[in-house]
């Protein structure tokens, strides 16, 4: 909107020449991100606590975390408020994949709102049934890897880091796979999100890593003198990931050790499937496995377990699944357990940023 505003009135006054600049509006954007949820973040802590939206506590989990009972969640609401705000503001509103990516986070934030309420608001145990969500999350992840796949000019290849003559081509398939891409990210960053500031660290740290690879792959000169593939008009997602950084930093600031509100389904399943749709768009899909390592680390530590424990009859490999369950009841502190998940979280993307000269 200011953008659009603006930025036609450089003409007149030469100031306005900023807003052409997506590094000027992406600090901003994440600035705007940042005071809506830092100012608003009080009060929706408030709001919630009124409304009884407390956290559920398995009783089979870390004792620990029995303190954690009655803490406000649903705070994924202040996250996507505050995204959508600053997308609106800083953002070129005639891009698509400024419009494909709004859509599958507040499609995804609606699926996680709406299991997140029936389990807090409605106190059903179980929320929506693990197929229905499934089903939703691939409904609106097919919708947004056919818009992708529509696009023009969008290439269907597919990037394999570190080998640059390597890119198969998916075709039509590209849609399902893109798909299982951003349904896969949300899920992981879902599972992850089980201790306090846990989850959005390194979705803060993704989301930074992302930024600079669609300003690299949105800018003619940069991706051809690093031999990325080109994608015209993905430089705007450098703005999107602007906002989930400034966003992600306010909401920590209220969810940190001991966290005074929690994300629920409706942060972490809407922040997933964004890492997704930007890594499909910045066409550095499989990179996402080492950006986003900590994520599917801790959603294989969940399917090895699921799977060995049906395989033997009880028996596990970990203490507890998800992974960060496992270190808390090795006798880590939960601070621990979190500082040291981010640090992984660090080294992974510094590795993945290595692959823009590693070809």
């Amino acid at each position: 909107m200011l953008y659009h505003l603006l930025y036609p009135l450089h003409t007149t006054f030469s100031v306005f020449n900023v807003f052409r600049y997506i590094t000027f509006r992406t600090i901003y954007a994440s600035l705007t991100a940042f005071l809506i949820c830092f100012l608003l973040g009080p009060w929706m802590i408030r709001k919630l606590a009124q409304m009884q939206v407390g956290q559920y506590i398995r009783n089979d989990g870390p004792k620990t975390h029995l303190d954690k009972a009655g803490t406000p969640t649903m705070g994924g609401t202040l996250i996507i408020l505050s995204v959508v705000v600053s997308i609106l503001l800083w953002s070129d509103l005639t891009n698509f994949y400024v419009w494909i990516t709004l859509f599958v986070v507040v499609g995804y934030g609606l699926v996680g709102f709406i299991d997140d309420y029936l389990m807090q608001v409605k106190k059903q145990s179980k929320g929506l049934s693990v197929r229905t969500k499934l089903v939703w999350q691939a409904i609106i992840a097919l919708i947004a890897g056919f818009l992708v796949y529509i696009s023009p000019d969008f290439s269907t290849q597919i990037t394999i880091p570190f080998f640059k003559n390597v890119s198969p081509d998916f075709g039509w398939g590209y849609i399902i796979f893109a798909a299982f891409v951003i349904v896969g990210a949300s899920n992981a960053v879902n599972l992850t999100d089980g201790l306090d500031g846990l989850a959005i660290g390194p979705v803060i740290i993704a989301a930074t890593t992302y930024m600079i690879f669609a300003y690299v792959a949105g800018h003619f000169k940069i991706a051809n003198y690093l031999q990325i593939n080109y994608v015209s008009g993905s430089g705007e997602l450098a703005i999107f990931c602007g906002a989930i950084v400034g966003s992600g930093m306010g909401f920590l600031w209220f969810n940190t050790y001991p966290a005074q509100i929690f994300m629920g389904d409706v942060g972490s399943l809407s922040l997933g499937a964004f890492l997704g749709t930007v890594a499909v768009i910045t066409k550095q899909e499989i990179l996402l496995v080492l950006v986003g390592g900590l994520f599917v680390i801790e959603a294989l530590s969940v399917i090895f377990q699921v799977s060995f424990f049906k395989m033997t009859s009880g028996k596990r490999i970990f203490r507890m699944a998800p992974l960060h369950h496992h270190f808390e009841l090795k006798g880590w502190p939960e601070p621990k357990v979190i500082v040291r998940f981010w640090i992984i979280a660090i080294a992974l993307a510094m590795l993945a940023m290595s692959t823009l000269k590693l070809r």
